[in-house]
């Protein structure tokens, strides 16, 4: 059953909340039992989609679909500053971002489980940050942040998804770095064999701006790639289709979703989070109320 339910911008303290919050697909929900659909408005705009509000392992789940319950909106599209801001309003404060991926080496072949630890931005045209200077429409300003981002990806986060995926016989990849293009269309061979040359390990089209928005409000935030192709210069044929994509993607996301709700059981409690995430926005003047 699926009730429905508002937040306002800067989230709905009396009103359904969540404490991990989940970026993927309609398949990581849509069997669960009594799910509160949220629509949540944000001061830029609406994110992807309503959040789905559950119950996984104990824990209270926000459930967002990045591209829209329909797949309506492409990677270059996607209103990534509304969605993280929509997630940490009802109460989120750890973010998993499993995603779709080109494999780099000819060794992570579709259906490899790569949990990275390093990430390269190569989009063009994105919002990348909430601390512009350009004023809110409450009439707040926010500075101009320089947070650090060597990391980009939370440790706890990351040792939970590793021992989840292993527990469930499901090697992963541990570290490597995830390329981010603009899309929507897939690399060149010139291009992907590029990336492949840099030493990187996948390439995918949504872990950034993602990644580096969470880590502006204060969240946790751990990506799982699952390869679904070998990237188009890694390889011999004629390059990855969205059809090849879609299909692996689907013979995984079962497995993919088991290992997800285990990473939600093992994540520490919002009163014990202790890694460097949560202490990302000491010591800075934001200009801004945060949710």
């Amino acid at each position: 059953m699926v009730n429905t339910s508002t937040a306002d911008a800067l989230g709905q303290r009396t009103g359904p909340r969540a404490e991990i919050g989940v970026i993927g697909g309609s398949g990581f929900y849509s069997f669960l039992d009594d799910v509160t659909e949220l629509t949540v408005e944000t001061p830029y705009g609406p994110p992807s989609d309503s959040l789905f509000l559950g119950e996984v392992a104990g824990r209270r789940v926000a459930f967002l679909p990045r591209h829209g319950r329909g797949h309506h909106l492409p990677p270059h599209r996607i209103n990534y500053r509304a969605n993280l801001w929509a997630l940490r309003s009802v109460g989120v404060r750890q973010v998993l971002g499993p995603c779709a991926a080109g494999g780099l080496r000819e060794e992570y072949g579709p259906g490899t489980l790569l949990v990275p630890d390093q990430l390269v931005d190569r989009t063009k045209a994105r919002a990348q940050t909430y601390y512009d200077g350009e004023p809110l429409p409450d009439g707040t300003v926010p500075e101009v942040v320089h947070l650090p981002f060597a990391d980009p990806y939370c440790p706890v986060g990351r040792a939970a998804a590793l021992a989840a995926a292993r527990g469930r016989d499901w090697e992963p990849v541990d570290g490597g770095t995830m390329v981010v293009v603009e899309g929507p269309r897939f690399s060149t061979r010139a291009e992907s064999r590029w990336h492949a040359a840099q030493g990187w390990s996948v390439v995918g089209m949504t872990g950034h701006p993602e990644a580096a928005l969470a880590r502006e409000l204060g969240l946790c935030y751990t990506s799982m790639a699952l390869v679904t192709d070998l990237d188009a210069g890694a390889g011999t044929g004629d390059g990855v289709t969205h059809h090849d994509v879609l299909r692996v993607f689907a013979q995984n996301v079962e497995r993919l979703r088991g290992v997800l709700f285990d990473v939600v059981g093992a994540l520490p409690a919002d009163g014990d989070r202790d890694c460097p995430c949560t202490h990302a926005l000491d010591g800075w003047e934001l200009g801004i109320r945060l949710p």
